[in-house]
Formats: structure tokens, sequence, C-alpha cells
């Protein structure tokens, strides 16, 4: 299984409509992409202090590495992603992303 975790620093003048309005385009994409398991979205409640200014994320676990590959090259999460870039501090710059096999 592959999780794939994105984390994003939204611009300061993102409302909070817009910000769950980009996040529910990319659950959308849940029954659209084979192998799409699961999505879990929400922002950051850490305690810490080490969140380097990414405010909001998502969790998407994938059957294995094709069904994460059909994703990224969804029309769909396509445009998700140019929504998710428009709206963040520097672009990419403001997106983190990391995935990782998990281990079934």
């Amino acid at each position: 299984m592959i999780r794939h975790c994105v984390f994003i620093r939204f611009k300061t003048g993102v409302s909070d409509a817009e910000r769950e309005s980009i996040l529910a385009d990319i659950a959308a994409l849940q029954p659209l992409v084979a192998g799409f398991l699961s999505v879990h979205i929400g922002g950051n409640v850490s305690p810490e202090g080490l969140g380097k200014g990414f405010t909001d994320g998502f969790i998407i676990d994938f059957k294995d590495a094709a069904a994460r590959d059909a994703y990224l090259v969804h029309p769909d999460h396509q445009k998700a992603g140019g929504r998710i870039v428009a709206a963040t501090e520097g672009g990419v710059d403001g997106v983190f992303v990391y995935d990782f096999d998990v281990a079934g």
C-alpha cells in the first residue's frame, strides 16, 4: 500500500471556504480512481510548533503504486493540484509531498 501525504501552506488571504472547496476536490477523486482506498483531510493541530507554516493537509492510501500513479495523471487531480498550487505561499514551494510504502 502507498500512503500519499500532502501538506499545504495556504496563503493568508485564502478563505476557509476556499480551503474546504480545494480539499473537497481531492476527496471527490476517491470514486474516480481505482485503488484509492481512503483519504483523511485536516488542519494542523500539533502543539509542537514544528509545522513550518503548513496549515492543512491530507493523506491518501492507495492499493499500490499503480493506483497512486493513475491518480497523479487523472485530469481531476491535475485540476485540483493546480488550485492547490495557486492558493499556496510560494506556489509549488507551499506544498510538501511525501509518499511511503506501508508494509501489509
